[in-house]
């Protein structure tokens, strides 16, 4: 569901030229162009005045609203599963749509139900049992803080690659090119070093989380250590360590996959590490947002 610039003014309460400056800049997940309008995500949330950096960066705001949220009742425990249910559907829609996946929001929905969509491919409701089972996974290693391991990310894989019997959990042995990309994975020699030594990399860096993760998911994704399921492995390890670190998960939006793509080639050819840093921040400072304002209302 999406709604007009008009509408997001009137919702949030800025001009309606404010609002194109914030889709022209990448600042409302989700939004993109249509003809001259722009079409906005329902659920977005008014994006944080960023004209405002110098004094403040999106990290620091975070921290911020981090020790804020700390202050107030948490969520009952209802609520809280509540949330929890919606983003897990959500976040299968999306991570699975951006590896192509047909199910829409609704269809996946339902599959994670129990139910089966005709005419929709097998492959794609193994692919959305399997993400939710994957999520199911990581958040019962977050409960007892298990630390990210070569063996972790190989049992996390194993649940993602539902529909590929002798592919999962494994790393590949063939060469791979990923289309229209500017980087080329490492030979399959390479993996297991390369791997060991970003491992090593995670462990040992003390950058705030939101940058550790970006530069450890590029990184990751540039060694493509799986045949198949490299991008939806790599999220839900993002999102591990986000809830090991008590930070709210994210859910890269389908809508905005070409700028998480674009962050790719900035790093890949650039060793630009922001783009990223900057999508997932966003994500993390939009979520922060969200669980603020239903605390407040809820006063």
């Amino acid at each position: 569901m999406f709604m007009s610039v008009k509408q997001a003014a009137e919702k949030w309460g800025i001009s309606g030229r404010r609002i194109r400056v914030l889709c022209s800049e990448g600042r409302i997940p989700g939004a993109y162009q249509e003809g001259r309008g722009w079409k906005i995500p329902l659920d977005a949330m008014k994006p944080t005045d960023g004209r405002y950096k110098s004094t403040e960066s999106l990290l620091e705001i975070i921290d911020r609203k981090m020790k804020e949220l700390g202050t107030r009742r948490p969520l009952t425990e209802g609520e809280a599963e509540r949330l929890r249910e919606q983003f897990v559907v959500e976040y299968t829609y999306n991570s699975n749509a951006i590896e192509g996946n047909t199910l829409t929001l609704r269809e996946t929905d339902l599959v994670l139900r129990g139910l089966t969509i005709d005419q929709k491919p097998l492959k794609d409701h193994m692919e959305a049992v399997g993400h939710k089972e994957a999520f199911e996974f990581v958040s019962e290693l977050v409960k007892d803080k298990v630390p990210m391991s070569e063996s972790i990310i190989k049992q996390v894989h194993y649940l993602v690659l539902a529909d590929k019997k002798d592919d999962r959990g494994v790393y590949r042995r063939v060469p791979v090119r990923i289309m229209a990309a500017q980087h080329e994975p490492v030979q399959p020699y390479l993996i297991q070093p390369k791997m060991e030594q970003l491992l090593i990399d995670f462990a040992e860096s003390t950058e705030h989380i939101v940058t550790k993760l970006a530069r450890f998911h590029l990184e990751f994704e540039g060694i493509h250590p799986f045949i198949d399921g490299n991008g939806r492995t790599g999220r839900l390890l993002v999102n591990m360590e986000l809830m090991k670190a008590g930070f709210p998960t994210i859910n890269i939006k389908f809508t905005d996959r070409i700028a998480y793509y674009n962050a790719f080639d900035e790093y890949q050819i650039k060793h630009n590490l922001s783009a990223m840093e900057k999508l997932f921040a966003r994500y993390v400072n939009e979520r922060l947002d969200m669980y603020l304002k239903i605390l407040q209302e809820s006063l």
